[in-house]
C-alpha cells in the first residue's frame, strides 16, 4: 500500500491547480482509491483498497472557516488557482475565507467535491484525465 511519505512526494511536484490532474494521475497509481482534505490545516485522509487509509499531519497553523458560503466567490478562487494564479496555501486561504471547509476526491468517478460547514455540496468539478 501507499504511504503519505510517497503522497507527499508527488504533491511536490504540484505548483498550482494547473498541476491538480497529473498528481491524480501520479497517486492513483499508487493506489489511493480517494482523499478528503480539511482547509483549516490541510490534514488529509487517503483511502485505499480494502479499507486502507491513512492520514497526514496538519500542514499549517488552523485557519477559519466563514459560517457562511460565497459559492460565486470560492468559484472564481478556484479558477485562478487552476490556471496557475495562486499556489496551494493562498487556495487554501481563499477557500476557509469563502467558507469552504473540505474538499473531497474520488479517484474512481474523478471527482472532486467541496463541502461548506453545514456539509453541503458546494461544487463538483469532474477532474480531467
Amino acid at each position: 500500500m501507499f504511504t503519505v511519505e510517497q503522497i507527499k512526494q508527488a504533491h511536490s511536484k504540484v505548483k498550482s491547480g494547473a498541476d491538480f490532474p497529473e498528481y491524480i494521475q501520479e497517486i492513483k497509481i499508487l493506489g489511493v482509491t480517494a482523499f478528503e482534505t480539511r482547509v483549516k490545516d490541510s490534514c488529509t485522509e487517503y483511502f485505499g483498497t480494502e479499507g486502507y487509509r491513512t492520514s497526514s499531519t496538519p500542514m499549517y497553523e488552523e485557519l477559519t472557516i466563514a459560517d457562511l458560503c460565497d459559492k460565486e466567490r470560492f468559484e472564481h478562487c478556484l479558477k485562478i488557482h487552476q490556471h496557475g494564479e495562486t499556489d496551494y496555501f493562498e487556495f487554501c486561504k481563499d477557500c476557509a475565507a469563502t467558507g469552504v471547509e473540505k474538499w473531497v476526491v474520488n479517484l474512481n468517478e474523478m471527482t472532486c467535491i467541496y463541502y461548506d460547514l453545514a456539509g453541503n455540496d458546494v461544487l463538483t468539478e469532474r477532474i480531467p484525465q
